[in-house]
């Protein structure tokens, strides 16, 4: 437990010492955030910086650095992915600070941005000996090996993932509230998953890589916690795609590489429902030239229904913890 709960609190600490410089160099660099001027509830925003998400990606890079324990090649990969979305993002918000519009990668750049990592990591996951070409069925600890189809299924579900992580950051507290969450139980799905293995005979090295992407996971918590000390409404700074897309690759990653992958439908509910939303929404449109919701993502529909953005936020919190608790219970009792 100590192995776990003390990076937890460095990272924390170190998220609460660096979010002040953060947020002086955003406003320095006037890296505000533009508001859609559609999105008229959230006008008075206007001009709050972005690029947030340096917070937790510098917090949990430094802290794991410190904390990483012998064997932890999948972690260092999971944390290059987690950089090399971040970047992408950076991009994309360092796009929209210099023209000052809410615009900033193409979409067609985006998603070749995305796909060309998401592709190297599918290549390196299906050669790995660590890894391979087998996944976990949710809750069962049966293994399936799907062979060269872990290709595109791993390009899938971090395409999915991040851009749904993307589309639910849209109110104050909550892409990093509902990312916290499900970053939690993720976790505790892959020590669960450890100690099943090990007790079972399963190898140290794979056990101590397990562990790692564990100390991982909480490293990342820690800063997302002191990064939401400024996120909460009204919030002093955004994460920005920086953060979002980051937040979305390091979650898959974690699930990824320990096998975990097909419970993040479960565990990252509000992240699938924001897409799905979205989704709904364009091709409704364009078939009956009518919408389903009064706005997408879902969380702006109950926004414009004049439900309170922290009242979303909370509610979107609880059913994400419903959900994970849910997901632990099941893995126990499949155990």
């Amino acid at each position: 437990m100590i192995d776990i709960f003390l990076p937890f609190l460095v990272s924390f600490a170190i998220g609460l010492l660096i979010a002040p410089l953060v947020l002086k160099g955003a406003k320095k660099l006037h890296a505000n955030q533009t508001i859609l001027q559609y999105v008229t509830t959230h006008q008075q925003k206007q001009g709050t910086p972005t690029l947030g998400g340096l917070i937790f990606i510098i917090a949990s890079t430094l802290t794991f650095i410190i904390f990483n324990n012998g064997q932890a090649y999948l972690a260092w990969v999971a944390l290059a992915v987690f950089l090399c979305f971040g970047l992408l993002g950076f991009l994309d918000d360092f796009i929209k600070i210099k023209t000052h519009k809410n615009l900033g990668l193409r979409a067609y750049q985006k998603v070749i941005g995305q796909l060309g990592i998401s592709g190297i990591i599918a290549y390196f996951v299906y050669t790995s000996g660590l890894i391979g070409t087998t996944i976990y069925l949710p809750w069962s600890f049966v293994a399936i090996d799907i062979g060269w189809w872990i290709i595109p299924f791993v390009i899938f579900v971090y395409l999915a993932m991040t851009n749904s992580a993307n589309l639910t950051d849209g109110l104050d507290g909550l892409a990093g509230g509902v990312s916290f969450v499900a970053m939690g139980f993720v976790v505790a799905l892959v020590l669960i998953l450890n100690e099943t293995l090990f007790l079972g005979g399963a190898s140290l090295i794979l056990y101590q890589e397990y562990s790692n992407l564990a100390v991982l996971g909480v490293c990342v918590m820690g800063g997302l916690l002191a990064f939401l000390c400024f996120n909460s409404h009204p919030a002093s700074i955004f994460m920005g795609d920086t953060g979002s897309l980051g937040l979305g690759a390091i979650i898959t990653s974690i699930a990824l590489f320990s096998g975990q992958a097909l419970a993040l439908p479960i565990i990252c509910i509000m992240f699938v429902l924001s897409a799905v939303s979205v989704a709904m929404q364009v091709l409704y449109y364009k078939w009956k030239k009518k919408r389903i919701f009064l706005m997408a993502p879902l969380h702006h529909h109950f926004e414009q229904k004049g439900v309170n953005e922290t009242k979303i936020v909370a509610i979107y919190i609880i059913i994400t913890i419903i959900a994970g608790v849910t997901s632990l219970v099941l893995c126990l009792l499949g155990r």
